[in-house]
């Protein structure tokens, strides 16, 4: 069975990824804004790299987004792991529990040795160090996507007007086309009915006149279909762009929710293994530290994190997440993240031992 990846392998494949999607995407946008000013008249091979261009873009977005869903889904089986260890700390093993009959002292200092050789506190550390490193790839991004969708989506709107003005110059062509022809038709029909030969070579170079300037028009009419039809081509491509942009703004924040409530729990979880009332307890832990998850630290500074008030927002994130990320959403599973409660004690502190 092949090995999963590390988080920090996967980090740097996303962020060397980043970098080839935005630079792809805002080709793509300097595109779109070209052909909303000019219609972008290039030649046939020069088009069709643009459209490998808008298909580069369309592949590298998917290659990034489960990248994302992935570590988002590994931090949480993380956190589940450290908090199963923590939950191994409120009890006592076998061994600490035959030794609690005939020293109460020596069991908790094997209990005391076993917590202090398991680097929760490092784990914990270092899991809000790579929630502060994808949460900061993640808002850089939605900020970009933000911006290029919003310069995107105006030209495709201009482009699409454009194309309306088009068809509309289209309808009145042939119009114009049906008016020639019914009035060159009129002419004919007179020739030869009213007055002399003069009067007949008249109307004839009259009928001529209207004919020639029929095909005129039909000419121009056939070069208006022809480019209000490629134009439907490349708005077609441009939706579709602009909408792969407006998803994943969506994606982004369906991840800085989760990011932000598992942020949460890992705090949450850090104070259950550390008293936070020490004076310098929380000195390793503060927003200058962590910038890109400064929001649910502020409330961890202040002491305003608390179990039972992120349980329902937490399924709701999960819910989202599952939503945008199904090939994670079976191994991201909420049951797979227990929180910790602060307010109950295990039932296994609860054994009496002799004294010695």
């Amino acid at each position: 069975m092949r090995k999963a990846p590390s988080f920090d392998s996967q980090f740097e494949a996303a962020d060397a990824l980043v970098s080839t999607l935005r630079a792809d995407a805002a080709a793509c946008a300097a595109f779109i804004e070209d052909f909303a000013r000019k219609g972008a008249q290039s030649d046939d091979e020069a088009i069709l790299a643009q459209r490998d261009r808008f298909q580069a873009f369309a592949t590298a977005r998917l290659g990034f987004d489960g990248l994302l869903g992935e570590m988002v889904a590994g931090l949480d089986r993380m956190t589940a792991e450290v908090s199963a260890d923590m939950d191994s700390f409120r009890g006592l093993t076998a061994r600490e529990r035959l030794t609690g009959w005939f020293s109460r002292q020596r069991m908790w200092r094997l209990h005391r040795q076993r917590v202090h050789e398991a680097p929760v506190i490092e784990r914990l550390l270092d899991l809000l160090s790579k929630s502060n490193a994808i949460t900061g790839l993640v808002s850089g991004h939605r900020e970009f996507a933000l911006a290029c969708h919003k310069a995107a989506e105006s030209d495709v709107v201009t482009i699409v007007e454009q194309r309306g003005r088009l068809v509309g110059a289209i309808d009145i062509a042939r119009l114009r086309m049906k008016e020639m022809k019914a009035k060159a038709l009129t002419r004919q029909g007179r020739i030869g009915l009213y007055g002399g030969r003069a009067e007949w070579e008249r109307m004839e170079e009259e009928r001529r006149a209207l004919e020639a300037e029929a095909e005129k028009i039909a000419e121009e009419e056939l070069k208006m279909r022809d480019e209000s039809q490629r134009r439907e081509g490349f708005i077609t491509m441009f939706q579709e762009f602009v909408d792969a942009l407006n998803s994943q703004i969506g994606l982004c924040n369906a991840l800085l929710r989760k990011l932000s409530i598992g942020t949460e729990e890992r705090l949450i979880i850090y104070q259950a293994q550390v008293d936070t009332d020490v004076p310098g307890s929380k000195a390793k832990i503060t927003q200058q530290r962590y910038p890109h998850i400064a929001g649910p630290i502020s409330l961890f500074e202040r002491g305003m994190l608390v179990p039972q008030d992120i349980g329902l927002r937490k399924a709701a994130a999960d819910a989202a997440f599952g939503k945008k990320f199904a090939a994670f959403a079976e191994s991201h599973d909420a049951t797979d993240a227990p929180i910790i409660d602060l307010t109950q004690r295990s039932s296994r502190f609860r054994l009496r031992f002799a004294r010695f």
